[in-house]
């Protein structure tokens, strides 16, 4: 048999080489090709399965919050079926903080699409999301961080026309809704739709052109202040019948000239045309909201908290109406006046302003504890036979600080006389609390 020459075998392996290449080439193209398609199917499919997981690797991912919340308390986290409207800056927090807190089912509505200028305060949204819906950006990115969560989406927007698709389709039994949404109209009538249908919904305010972390707020819509987003709201649902009832996180930050605001659009927009066909949808804002990154996240995260608490049954009160000096200072001054009023040559109190926070928030939390009113506040002496101390004054109103002064204070009614045994015990309750937290003082 006669050796094959150089040149045979040179060409042998140039052959070899080429076909392997190819092979390999073409084994990339398929392997692009698959999973193309599996995105797109992906992508059509408006609802992601929960994979399949080890529940002991849920719970040890879950660990913290169980040792914080408590197996009762992360078992009603884990049956929650909650609806976040809204995916941008406020509402990518809340949907991200819920699925990592446990929340077992969630479904994320919004028609828009991740922004460059977005990714300043968008919770998960990266550089390689722009252009895709915010739905999708979410879904693929919580999916990765807990695969057991049941995570539906739909890149729609929510109006009426849809409301109930949206919130009740493919069988979904809501147990909140979140509300996230930042055009006044479209904003209210979901309020509207969740109240009437005794669905437990909690609304973000505006979180443009604010920027002080000391001054967010969750209270009742009737109580909001400062924030022209949820005052606008509160008047059209006063309109329509409701005035209260609806959670609100906001901020009482007031405006300042120094500080970022809305600027009217320029005089040139209004030369091209309607202005109204600037916008993406009709009658949604066309103008730019000046937005600190960092702000909507807080409003994001104080939602998801309140939530995760609220269905935990974890003892948290709200403070309504914090961070005003002025109202502080009145509460002062209507103690010190009392004291003129019941005779007292002294009319000095040994109460100072930097101790009305702690009494009113801390001890009291800005609520009457004979009405539970939290508006017109004062401070008032409790029992006429002690003297002024923290465990001697009580928060009310102005008008039972009034008929406490008649009856008790000047009248010498016994106060077993004068309440009944439900609101002395609040009140000593409250006291109880101060002898408590006066230790760390």
């Amino acid at each position: 048999m006669s050796r094959p020459s150089i040149g045979n075998l040179w060409v042998a392996v140039i052959a070899t080489a080429a076909i392997t290449a190819g092979a390999m080439e073409f084994y990339h193209l398929y392997k692009e090709k698959l999973q193309s398609d599996t995105k797109a199917v992906q992508s059509r499919d408006n609802k992601s399965q929960p994979r399949e997981y080890s529940e002991e690797l849920i719970r040890e991912q879950l660990a913290r919050n169980y040792t914080f919340l408590s197996e009762e308390g992360m078992e009603k986290v884990r049956n929650q079926h909650i609806v976040v409207v809204g995916a941008g800056g406020v509402g990518s927090w809340v949907a991200t903080m819920l699925v990592r807190s446990g929340v077992g089912k969630i479904r994320i509505i919004d028609f828009d699409q991740v922004s460059l200028s977005s990714l300043n305060r968008h919770a998960v949204a990266n550089l390689k999301d722009v252009g895709i819906s915010k739905v999708e950006c979410l879904r693929n990115h919580l999916m990765e961080i807990a695969p057991w969560v049941d995570i539906s989406v739909e890149n729609r927007l929510w109006n009426l026309e849809s409301g109930e698709e949206l919130i009740f389709g493919n069988d979904f039994k809501p147990t909140y809704v979140v509300d996230c949404i930042d055009n006044l109209d479209t904003k209210t009538d979901l309020l509207e739709f969740c109240y009437r249908r005794d669905v437990p919904v909690i609304s973000s305010g505006g979180a443009a052109c604010k920027s002080d972390p000391t001054r967010v707020n969750v209270g009742d819509i009737s109580k909001t202040d400062e924030d022209p987003l949820a005052k606008s709201v509160r008047v059209k649902l006063k309109k329509r019948g409701i005035t209260t009832g609806i959670p609100v996180v906001f901020s009482t930050e007031k405006p300042d000239p120094r500080k970022a605001k809305l600027l009217p659009l320029a005089q040139a927009e209004f030369e091209k045309g309607k202005v109204d066909q600037l916008s993406a949808l009709l009658n949604f804002r066309v103008r730019i909201l000046p937005v600190l990154g960092t702000v909507p996240g807080m409003f994001g995260l104080t939602i998801a908290t309140h939530l995760i608490t609220t269905i935990a049954g974890y003892p948290v009160e709200p403070i309504e109406g914090k961070n005003r000096l002025s109202a502080y200072n009145d509460v002062l001054q209507s103690l010190a006046g009392q004291q003129a009023r019941i005779g007292k040559k002294d009319h000095r109190v040994p109460i100072a302003l930097a101790d009305i926070p702690y009494i009113m928030e801390e001890v009291f939390h800005c609520k009457s504890p004979i009405s539970n009113y939290s508006t017109r506040l004062a401070m008032s002496r409790w029992d006429p036979d002690h003297e002024l101390s923290f465990q001697n004054v009580v928060i009310m109103t102005k008008e039972e600080q009034q008929a406490h002064e008649k009856r008790v204070l000047l009248g010498k009614e016994p106060l077993a006389q004068v309440y009944s045994q439900e609101i002395i015990d609040r009140v000593n309750a409250r006291f109880a609390e101060e002898r408590y937290y006066s230790q760390f003082h």
